[in-house]
C-alpha cells in the first residue's frame, strides 16, 4: 500500500480507495465473525436447525444460504474478491432480515440489518478500490 499523500493531484483517490478498504474490512468482517461463524456452527452442529424459512426451501437450506453469505461472502468481501457479486447475497440477506423477519418488531431490532445493507449496497455501486484482490487479479477496482 503506498503512503497517502494529502497533497497530491491523487490523494482524493487514494483516500476513496483507503475508505472502500476500511469499509470492506469492517462490514465483511464484523459480519463473518459474528453472524456467519455462528450460523456454520449451527448448520453443522448436533442440535435441530431452529432458522427462519423464508422461502419455502426447508429450514436447512434456508440456514445454508444465510451460511453462504454471511461467511463466504464476507470473507470475498473482506479480500476484495468478486466484490460486487459478493454483495448481492449479502444484500439479499440483509433485506430479508430487516423487512421479512424484523418486519413487525421495533425499528432497533432493523437497525442491525440496515447498517449492514447499506454499506453493502455502497460497495455494489463502487467495487472494492485499488487496495482489493479485485484490482490486483483483473486490474480493476
Amino acid at each position: 500500500m503506498d503512503f497517502i499523500n494529502p497533497f497530491s493531484k491523487n490523494s482524493e483517490n487514494q483516500r476513496l480507495d483507503l475508505a472502500l478498504l476500511v469499509l470492506r474490512l469492517c462490514v465483511g468482517g464484523l459480519m463473518a465473525i459474528n453472524h456467519g461463524w455462528g450460523k456454520m456452527l449451527r448448520l453443522f452442529g448436533d442440535e435441530p436447525i431452529k432458522f427462519a424459512d423464508v422461502f419455502g426451501f426447508g429450514v436447512t437450506t434456508s440456514l445454508g444460504l444465510a451460511v453462504f453469505s454471511e461467511l463466504l461472502c464476507a470473507i470475498l468481501l473482506v479480500l476484495g474478491l468478486f466484490t460486487r457479486a459478493a454483495t448481492i447475497p449479502l444484500i439479499i440477506t440483509m433485506a430479508v432480515a430487516a423487512f421479512h423477519i424484523h418486519w413487525a418488531d421495533p425499528f432497533g431490532d432493523k437497525e442491525g440489518a440496515l447498517m449492514f445493507l447499506l454499506p453493502y449496497i455502497a460497495l455494489l455501486l463502487t467495487g472494492a478500490g485499488r487496495y482489493s484482490l479485485d484490482h490486483q487479479f483483473f486490474g480493476r477496482s
